[in-house]
């Protein structure tokens, strides 16, 4: 397995910080796959964004058929989603 430094959420400060706050708002804690991007806020910052623009913005698909495929997408993929 991979070992990835990051920069855990009592640690953050300035952007960082903010975007972990987000994350915790968003889903109660910060997510690895947020965490992953610690070293680099404003590219976390970006790959958030990307996030909410599938997740939530306009599409065919309702949310809970977003979630659907992100769930099967990470099963097949052995990730925990």
């Amino acid at each position: 397995m991979a070992w990835i430094e990051t920069i855990a959420p009592e640690a953050a400060e300035g952007p960082l910080k903010r975007e972990y706050d987000e994350a915790v708002a968003r889903s109660g804690s910060v997510a690895n796959v947020v965490s992953l991007s610690s070293l680099n806020p404003e590219a976390l910052s970006a790959w958030v964004g990307v996030y909410k623009a599938v997740m939530y913005g306009p599409s065919p698909l309702e949310r809970y058929e977003r979630e659907l495929v992100a769930t099967v997408v990470s099963q097949e993929n052995e990730c925990r989603y």
